[in-house]
């Protein structure tokens, strides 16, 4: 684990959240060597931060071995350049596991992922997230989607909670995500960071950018992080142009491409790795590999985007 703070490191974004894919071989067993080269080349591109074996790392399909395994070579290749923070999801009593494996790993901190199945009351909620906060050293950030949906009042608890840092937000509500901002904003001052983790985060990140929420998970940055790398510099210096162009010509047609097929937010991603000239395997069962058509339109599509990144010059 670096000694800088993970909270410190992440308030000022200087790219994209890198959210790498777990790499598999023909047998299907983890490719660690094929994944340890993902992950480099994510973190030379520019990544701010690599979150390992969280939802597009296929967490659900990885046993605790592979998932240690995986975020020890991560935070290898990383090197201390930038944090890496690994999954922890399931039941309590899991994911304090899951916990324990990364903080032995050396990760640096943890997406809680929302807890297996069960819809539970706010307050299971907030003892489920302080019993994994107390777990480790390692801060962590609650991943708001799903069966995991909070309340402004549990938020702010959450953010009163030695060892929660942060709230990444895949559920899309906003006018929740601002009461939630102004309940901690008013009744828990601090650093608490918020994160866009919507599936291809760019396509909403203008709307949340007016809520004050800078950092987003970028599935595009792991097949194509020139169009992603181009669409966060463009948010930050004010270039509306190359944003709207982006939106109009590469993300929303993607967002309409990957909603084309269940589980394609993460097995797009992962052909799109593929179609970068990475072998990273197939997606594990219960996903499945996208139809040929797709992977094709998903070829073009990408082409169109770095065409329009020429443009803009």
């Amino acid at each position: 684990m670096t000694s800088a703070p993970l909270a410190a490191r992440l308030t000022v974004p200087s790219g994209p959240l890198f959210f790498p894919v777990t790499a598999y071989g023909p047998d299907g067993s983890v490719d660690l060597d094929t994944y340890r080269t993902h992950v480099s080349d994510g973190v030379a591109a520019g990544a701010a931060a690599v979150f390992a074996c969280c939802g597009t790392g296929e967490f659900h399909a990885l046993t605790p071995e592979e998932f240690e395994r995986c975020v020890r070579v991560a935070v290898e290749a990383a090197g201390g350049r930038v944090p890496v923070v690994a999954g922890a999801g399931y039941g309590t009593a899991l994911a304090v596991r899951y916990a324990r494996l990364a903080e032995a790993a050396g990760a640096d901190g943890l997406l809680a992922l929302p807890p297996y199945l069960v819809v539970a009351a706010q307050e299971g909620l907030l003892r489920h997230y302080r019993e994994l906060a107390a777990a480790t050293a390692l801060p962590v950030i609650v991943y708001q989607r799903d069966n995991a949906v909070f309340t402004p009042e549990t938020v702010v608890e959450l953010a009163r909670t030695d060892g929660v840092v942060g709230l990444k937000d895949g559920l899309g509500d906003l006018d929740l995500m601002q009461r939630i901002i102004s309940a901690v904003r008013t009744e828990a001052p601090g650093d608490f960071l918020y994160f866009n983790g919507l599936p291809t985060a760019e396509q909403t990140q203008l709307a949340y950018r007016a809520l004050g929420v800078t950092l987003y998970s970028s599935a595009v940055f792991c097949f194509a992080p020139e169009i992603a790398l181009a669409f966060h510099r463009a948010l930050r210096t004010g270039d509306d142009d190359l944003v709207t162009r982006l939106l109009d010509g590469f993300y929303r047609p993607f967002v309409d491409l990957r909603a084309r097929g269940r589980g394609y937010a993460v097995a797009l991603v992962k052909a799109g790795v593929r179609l970068r000239g990475l072998d990273v395997g197939e997606v594990r069962p219960p996903l499945h590999e996208p139809a040929g058509d797709h992977v094709k339109q998903l070829a073009e599509l990408i082409e169109r985007g770095h065409a329009l990144l020429e443009e803009a010059k």
